[in-house]
């Protein structure tokens, strides 16, 4: 048996958005289950995001520091940003979301996986890049506000980032599987064998 996720849609009677915010929103579906039974779900309605996995010459990884107020706490991250434009290319939202969060471009982008990051309540994908042959980027700063406005930043070396994984000190779903796919991949096939930067996302289709 192959073990692969499958895309497919159950019949749904009846849907209604509740609720629409500023970036999300919050549908309501009537589901037809196998038996033939009708079932409401309720889940967030997420445009997608991009997250990035900077990795330097010296094996270190470029994390943020920041302030999330759902949880109530300041979690280390890697930079990560909303597809705000429907279609977006999502390696060029990455491209951006590193330059405005860290000031740093990369040379050599790849991407490290793809996930659903809560498909039980939210259809959020998540596309992770990793980005090589890092430096620092010209012009001016990006001028960050609201929470950004208190971000920290720093180079943590892979193996300390797993070891705050394994030990519950890091929780960012991002980070937690960026660091441990980044760890099988170069344990594996090696990051030069990860998929090219504009491969196919089937979750949130764009234009090369």
């Amino acid at each position: 048996m192959t073990i692969k996720d499958t895309a497919e849609e159950w019949e749904v009677r009846a849907t209604q958005t509740p609720f629409v915010g500023n970036k999300t929103s919050v549908r309501t579906d009537d589901v037809v289950m196998p038996d033939g039974s009708v079932v409401r779900r309720d889940y967030q309605v997420h445009p997608g995001s991009v997250a990035v996995l900077a990795l330097d010459d010296q094996g270190r990884v470029l994390v943020i520091r920041q302030y999330r107020h759902p949880v109530r706490h300041k979690l280390w991250e890697i930079p990560a940003g909303l597809l705000d434009i429907p279609g977006e290319n999502p390696l060029h939202a990455a491209q951006r979301e590193l330059y405005e969060e860290a000031h740093v471009k990369a040379e050599d982008w790849r991407v490290l996986t793809d996930v659903f990051t809560t498909p039980g309540g939210c259809d959020e994908a998540v596309r992770i890049f990793l980005a090589r042959d890092l430096s620092e980027a010209e012009g001016q700063r990006f001028e960050v506000e609201d929470e950004e406005a208190d971000m920290e930043l720093s180079r943590v070396p892979v193996d300390e980032l797993v070891r705050g994984v394994l030990t519950g000190e890091l929780h960012n779903n991002c980070l937690v599987v960026g660091v441990l796919s980044l760890i099988a991949a170069q344990h594996g096939d090696g990051l030069d064998a990860l998929r090219p930067a504009e491969a196919p996302w089937p979750a949130r289709p764009f234009e090369a």
